[in-house]
């Protein structure tokens, strides 16, 4: 019986930033199921259309969250975390999409946060830039669905990764004590679930989704 996931073996598959944030636990899952995968330090535009045929794109786009007071928020901070993590995903939809809809078939998924999905103190510039990933994906997800390209983004937070929740952040009590207070689940999610995850909407046996922002974190949001 064929497994959700099956569908990646032989496919191209590029991952941005593909040491950082997400990327490992990506590369590990995607290869495990089959995927030839790609991908550089880098989200650059020039090295994506370089690599090729690229069946699936793992925008997988992280920096340093600031904790900046609202006022106090300077041009060079909003700038910076805007650079890293909004102003790559045209360059890099323009690399892959002409022919995704050239085949009619392809995939993109943007490694996002829940932050974007749920108010908080002392985050107002990282959570606007994640909320301009979110809502590019919701448009270009309904513009490429008729042409069979489905575009998601994952909402996720309160999982590991290196940039975000290290181990030494985790063994901090004040964390801990956040965790139980903060995440239904009472835990982190593991990387590998947020790369299956991935996977799932990889897949080619799942097509019907498409220009959604869907939460991966424990139930902070609902």
């Amino acid at each position: 019986m064929a497994r959700i996931g099956d569908s990646l073996a032989g496919k191209r598959v590029y991952v941005t930033q593909i040491d950082a944030f997400m990327g490992p636990a990506l590369v590990e899952v995607f290869r495990e199921h089959g995927a030839e995968v790609l991908g550089s330090p880098e989200a650059s535009e020039a090295d994506l259309r370089a690599a090729g045929r690229v069946d699936v794109l793992l925008c997988n786009l992280g920096v340093p969250a600031p904790s900046t007071r609202v006022h106090e928020v300077t041009d060079k901070e909003w700038r910076s975390v805007f650079a890293g993590m909004v102003d790559p995903l045209p360059r890099l939809f323009r690399a892959v999409l002409p022919q995704m809809l050239e085949r009619r078939a392809g995939k993109i998924i943007v490694m996002g946060s829940a932050t974007a999905l749920r108010g908080q103190k002392r985050t107002s510039t990282y959570a606007a830039a994640r909320g301009a990933q979110l809502s590019y994906v919701r448009a270009v997800g309904a513009e490429v669905a008729a042409q069979n390209v489905q575009v998601n983004l994952i909402a996720q937070n309160f999982v590991e990764n290196p940039m975000y929740y290290s181990p030494q952040v985790q063994a901090l009590p004040a964390f801990q004590e956040r965790l139980k207070r903060e995440v239904p689940a009472n835990r982190l999610g593991t990387a590998r679930e947020d790369a299956l995850f991935a996977l799932f909407l990889a897949s080619s046996e799942v097509s019907f989704i498409t220009g959604q922002a869907i939460p991966f974190a424990g139930g902070w949001v609902s």
